[in-house]
């Protein structure tokens, strides 16, 4: 897989004709506001070799092209006593299917839901969640994931490893 903060691993512009057009200066700045994204303009700007006028306009040509789709708090989630991760991969009824995004967006707004990945394969979405406890998950499967549902496989989460 592509890296797609490296500029050397990005596929060429035909291939991908509503890519945004980097530089390495804006590659930089990617890197570095993917690893802490509350960084101050005047250290990203050190940080990436630009003038900190420069640096703060290309920080704001990224977020308005959509590259940079906001920032986010990265939560310890075990901290706020969510101790039980899972992987839960979704298969929807096929008279579901039509609806899927629907129900994707829906799964979202539940509690202890992080994150839904719509996927292809053998599942239509994989549900990210952190519980209290495995009662936690259990709910979420018997009632709160509703009756579009027509199989699902749930992988807890030992360890994650961050790419």
């Amino acid at each position: 897989m592509t890296d797609p903060i490296d500029p050397h691993s990005v596929r060429s512009s035909a291939e991908f004709p509503n890519r945004v057009q980097l530089d390495a200066v804006d590659h930089a700045i990617l890197r570095e506001l993917t690893a802490d994204g509350r960084l101050a303009n005047n250290l990203l700007a050190r940080r990436v070799g630009v003038a900190p006028s420069t640096c703060l306009a290309r920080v704001r040509a990224l977020v308005a092209s959509g590259v940079v789709r906001g920032f986010r708090a990265d939560l310890d989630l075990t901290l706020l006593g969510r101790t039980v991760t899972a992987l839960i991969a979704v298969r929807v009824q096929p008279e579901a299917r039509p609806r899927l995004q629907q129900i994707a967006h829906e799964v979202a707004q539940l509690h202890d839901v992080v994150a839904v990945h719509v996927v292809g394969g053998d599942s239509d979405l994989i549900v990210h969640v952190a519980c209290t406890s495995t009662d936690g998950i259990r709910d979420l499967l018997a009632t709160d994931l509703g009756t579009d549902i027509a199989w699902s496989n749930t992988s807890l989460v030992f360890e994650t490893i961050p790419g």
